[in-house]
């Protein structure tokens, strides 16, 4: 009978449980600079947002925006970029380009097509 009550009260505090995801970056960079020449901004959704985010961060100069994607997202592109895909000033990056990408996020990330990198998704399922 207490089985029964455990039971009972565990199904029905698994209803308040968020179903939660989890987000792991694997792999090995393959020096392509794709990920250099097309980035989002978390909190940077028009131009003159970004203008004032280059006055309080001047090393941000070094990002221009590049475009609009689909959805009507800014692009930025990184200014020292060379052809090949390499960073011409790379002892002086910034931490973003230094931590990139993060081993663990918090959101589904996408990566360029032939990126070194993949997302690997662990659903609430997996954690059972």
């Amino acid at each position: 009978m207490l089985d029964f009550i455990k039971s009972t009260i565990y199904e029905f505090l698994s209803n308040f449980v968020p179903q939660r995801m989890s987000y792991k970056i694997t792999g090995k960079c393959k020096k392509c600079g794709k990920c250099c020449n097309y980035m989002y901004s978390k909190d940077t959704y028009t131009e003159k947002e970004f203008k004032i985010m280059q006055m309080i961060f001047p090393k941000y100069k070094r990002f221009y925006i590049k475009g609009k994607d689909e959805l009507g997202n800014l692009i930025f592109a990184c200014k020292l970029v060379t052809p090949e895909g390499l960073c011409s000033d790379y002892k002086h990056r910034l931490r973003m380009c230094k931590n990139y990408p993060a081993k663990r996020i918090f959101y589904p990330g996408k990566l360029h097509e032939g990126c070194g990198y993949t997302v690997e998704t662990k659903k609430f399922e997996d954690f059972l």
